[in-house]
């Protein structure tokens, strides 16, 4: 078996009823299809504005890894059942101003449609489910809606079990990710009415696998005072690179079998404030423009990381603030009982890199191959390049830190 990179990430919003009042709908016109590709610029703003705000809140040392596609995809839902200045603010944060309900919908029903063209050599499951209250009607147009261009599954659950509500909801996500993503709800409040869950599983093969029998122990320098043991995978072959030298950084990418990236841009020493100052969705094209094939010897810690991240604070600083309140306006859901989101929680962010025993021979140069050493804290993106999407991202400053 080649080297796998297996990652997972799920993001859910949990709904729950509030105190306030509201009686005004919202209606969307039939526009024509927008591809997803039109979403996929405001998206990577919104990833890099959503990595800015929890950087800030991380302490120094710890790991950043999170599904951008999956938060994006989860406030998208969310956004189809508000209205008001709500729906304004869901959109304003998203990048989405410029686009109808309708055109959004549309375009995450053809990205979707564009993930579920399953691949042999890797394993990409994007999906959503609601688990409804027993009891509470939704809006029959807002379930036809989410199921239609969400694909998204829908259950009822009796909150007021709050053991029995979890471990069903648990039980939808498992199935969903073959068992992957598991025991992430831990309790539910016995007035909610909705939980929207959103999941992102995707597990890709190298197409260059680095061989366990070159694993060694090394040294990762976190920072000035931590230094780290790691086990650190090696290999020697052609990988397109780029040196760039005036904003501090060395970028290499690492294909997996099929349509999936991982990219890498590893700051010089000293340089990672720096680099997140201006890191946005334009260096990443550049980076993608500018990459070259070299022979380079590259070391790659390997890693695994997991999360729950927290995100109520983070989505009120990015302008999404009346969705938390008793204002809130979700009349697109419903019509008889007042909601607002109680909770929103991004859970059971995965990330693994392993070595395998494998074999594959390469072109052997006369030149010798440039070093390219990933000890030092670096970011990581995962970048599925048909929808353009980027499935996962974030920093290791520990690769030894879960």
């Amino acid at each position: 078996m080649c080297g796998i990179f297996a990652s997972c990430a799920l993001s859910a919003l949990l709904l729950a009823a509030a105190w306030a009042d509201h009686h005004h709908g919202s209606e969307h016109s039939h526009e024509g299809e927008l591809s997803c590709h039109k979403l996929s610029s405001p998206n990577a703003d919104f990833a890099f504005a959503l990595y800015k705000s929890m950087n800030n809140k991380t302490a120094a040392g710890q790991n950043i890894f999170f599904s951008p596609l999956g938060i994006s995809t989860a406030l998208s839902m969310l956004s189809t059942g508000a209205s008001g200045e709500t729906h304004r603010q869901l959109f304003s944060s998203l990048g989405y101003s410029n686009f109808t309900q309708t055109q959004v919908n549309e375009a995450y029903e053809h990205l979707f449609s564009m993930h579920g063209n399953s691949q042999e050599s890797q394993q990409l499951d994007v999906g959503n489910g609601v688990a409804v209250r027993s009891g509470f009607s939704p809006l029959e147009k807002f379930l036809k809606d989410i199921k239609h261009y969400y694909s998204a599954d829908i259950f009822n659950v009796d909150f007021t079990k709050s053991a029995e509500a979890a471990a069903e909801i648990n039980t939808f996500i498992a199935n969903k990710t073959q068992d992957k993503i598991k025991d992430m709800v831990k309790d539910m409040d016995p007035d909610m009415a909705m939980v929207l869950i959103n999941y992102v599983y995707f597990k890709g093969q190298w197409k260059k696998p680095f061989n366990r029998d070159e694993t060694r122990k090394m040294d990762f320098i976190v920072d000035k005072t931590t230094i780290v043991q790691v086990d650190m995978m090696i290999r020697t072959g052609d990988y397109d690179t780029y040196w760039d030298v005036n904003k501090h950084t060395i970028v290499i990418m690492l294909p997996y079998k099929g349509n999936s990236s991982m990219m890498i841009i590893l700051p010089d020493e000293g340089k990672m404030k720096e680099v997140e100052g201006f890191i946005n969705k334009d260096y990443i094209k550049h980076c993608r423009d500018s990459v070259s094939m070299e022979y380079v010897d590259l070391y790659l810690p390997k890693f695994s990381i997991s999360a729950d991240t927290p995100l109520e604070n983070t989505l009120k600083e990015m302008g999404i603030t009346d969705a938390f309140e008793n204002k809130a306006d979700f009349s697109g859901m419903s019509d008889e009982v007042p909601l607002k989101v109680s909770k929103a929680l991004l859970s059971a962010v995965e990330m693994e890199t392993e070595a395998a025993s494998s074999t594959i021979l390469e072109a052997v140069y006369h030149s010798m191959p440039r070093p390219v050493k990933i000890d030092r804290p670096f970011l990581v993106f995962i970048l599925e390049n048909v929808t353009r999407s980027i499935l996962f991202m974030g920093k290791i400053n520990n690769p030894t830190a879960m």
